[in-house]
């Protein structure tokens, strides 16, 4: 199958879909077995295992993916990168375990979280190594471009990891039995991954030197600039979860961290659009493709601004529904926290493309400035608001810390010389929002069965929503019909025939040049039709 960003796109998007549902199946499993309490224990040592191991493992994950999708004119370039960074990692997390065991046994753990975490930063340790290497093939496997291999071994590791880790928690072994599980279902991913990369380049570089003219030094300087950047990324969605665990319960924590894992629920495109910009975008850097890369990005940036407001007003408008059937009743104090994230959830999905084509430009010192200055809002925020209001304080603070990083990023990416927000279409987006808005809002306070609502409110509003954007000039019939033409198999080239059965490309211009009377006009019948539908569900339910 022939590589373009919409089919990585795809192959991405395919296999996180896929991840969803398994850890849309396992996390109220989890919690079932576990109890509120000790799933809030895990929450907390996941958190601080993600914040640690950022200096063990972003910047090599990143630097592979973004210096082997190069085309350099030295020989071997991709089997050098990979024998550098391999290298790297290594020594990393062998520094990592040792650091966790040393935290351990000094008593440090203890004092900050207290002695019933000790023995989980034992088990830490063996996890670090489990997880550098499975990250770190994987990355390697996109920087590749072969993105149709990384992704479905991120299925495997978490259908592996959810099976192993809902029967040791059913059989009472807890936190550890949980970590067990990751550092298992980590070494199968590794196998697997490895047996791939040995076809496409050569392990023995693993062990040997780097050629003099080989640039050390910038694949170093981008390593540790890497992980700055990504410590204070990683800080936005873990630092609430720590502050939040040193001033109220375990069982505060863990209704918390649902909330957070259902929200984060809405990043499933963004992060995958995030996964393939690196590799897709080095070389335009490297060309100088500033047009291109500004096209890329503002589309981009529109499009997943779309689908998250979709899906966060789905998201507010079933929550409290949702929550207590899919978590259990206890889980109901979840509700308020995951409505007030839910606005900076969907800033949060806006930046991620940005991020992701910043880095790739290699200087990364401009967006660690536009992360920190979100990270330290957000720190801030969180220092002030969570002693006064608890899980709801952490919720609002994160939710503007979140919604801070897109307006800082797009600065810094005005600043590297492209500009993301180019074909935004604010009022348009707007407009079929608003739209939308209607029956997804209405139809849960007509409907009565709550199945039934969790069923029809979603396919009404994305029908409605799709047609509002193309009205509105939201979403061009032209973008559509490129989608469709760059599809792969038997969907690739219905593009064409939408567009022509729609009417010219010229009425639908990229810059929305139909005439504002005729759009006013479709908006007007697609309300009053919106409007008959809820008539007609309304009438289906007295």
């Amino acid at each position: 199958m022939s590589r373009s960003i919409v089919t990585a796109f795809l192959s991405t998007v395919g296999s996180r879909l896929v991840g969803l549902v398994v850890t849309a199946a396992i996390t109220p499993l989890l919690i079932h077995y576990l109890g509120v309490g000790t799933y809030g224990e895990y929450a907390t040592i996941m958190s601080v295992f993600a914040l640690l191991t950022v200096f063990m493992s972003s910047g090599t994950n990143s630097g592979v993916k973004k210096y082997i999708a190069e085309q350099r004119s030295m020989p071997n370039w991709k089997d050098h990168v990979f024998g550098y960074y391999f290298r790297l990692a290594t020594l990393l997390a062998v520094l990592a375990a040792i650091g966790f065991a040393v935290a351990a046994h000094l008593g440090l753990v203890a004092m900050l979280w207290g002695e019933k975490y000790t023995p989980y930063f034992y088990l830490l340790g063996g996890m670090a190594l489990a997880v550098q290497y499975r990250e770190y093939v994987r990355r390697t496997l996109m920087g590749l471009k072969l993105e149709h291999v990384s992704e479905p071994l991120t299925v495997l590791y978490r259908v592996v990891f959810g099976v192993i880790a809902v029967a040791l928690a059913a059989l009472g072994f807890g936190v550890p039995g949980i970590i067990v599980a990751q550092v298992a279902a980590s070494l199968v991913a590794v196998a697997v991954g490895l047996y791939v990369v040995r076809k496409h380049l050569s392990l023995e570089k693993v062990t040997g030197s780097t050629p003099s003219r080989f640039p050390d030094s910038e694949l170093f300087s981008f390593n540790h600039e890497t992980i700055a950047y990504v410590f204070l990324l990683t800080s936005l969605y873990h630092i609430d979860v720590l502050m939040l665990e040193s001033a109220a319960s375990s069982e505060i924590v863990g209704y918390y961290k649902a909330a957070l894992v259902l929200v984060q629920f809405l990043w499933i495109l963004p992060r995958s659009v995030q996964g393939v910009m690196i590799q897709s975008t080095s070389d335009l850097w490297e060309q100088g493709r500033l047009g291109r890369i500004t096209d890329l990005a503002s589309r981009t940036t529109r499009y997943v601004l779309l689908l998250t407001l979709l899906l966060a007003m789905g998201m507010a408008a079933l929550a409290s529904t949702f929550v207590p059937l899919y978590l259990g009743e206890q889980m109901t104090p979840a509700v308020t926290p995951l409505l007030l994230l839910l606005p900076g959830t969907v800033g949060f999905a806006v930046a991620r493309p940005l991020l992701a084509i910043s880095h790739a430009k290699g200087d990364v010192k401009t967006l660690i400035a536009a992360t920190w200055a979100s990270a330290t809002l957000n720190f801030a925020l969180n220092l002030n608001l969570i002693p006064m209001y608890g899980a709801a304080g952490a919720a609002l603070a994160t939710t503007i810390g979140y919604a801070s990083l897109p307006l800082f990023n797009a600065y810094a990416a005005r600043e590297l010389g492209y500009d993301p927000l180019n074909d935004l279409r604010p009022v348009r987006i707007a407009v079929t929002t608003v739209i939308a808005a209607v029956p997804i809002y209405l139809l849960p306070s007509i409907i009565e069965n709550d199945v039934l609502e969790l069923v029809i409110i979603p396919v009404v509003g994305f029908v409605v929503f799709a047609a509002a954007a193309l009205v509105s000039g939201a979403v061009d019939v032209e973008e559509l019909s490129d989608f469709l033409d760059s599809l792969p198999g038997p969907l690739g080239g219905d593009g064409r025939s939408i567009d022509g059965s729609i009417g010219s490309r010229k009425a639908f211009r990229s810059d929305g040049g139909v005439p504002l009377a005729a759009r006013t006009q479709r908006l007007l019948v697609l309300v009053g039709l919106a409007l008959v539908v809820l008539g007609i569900v309304a009438m289906a339910n007295v």
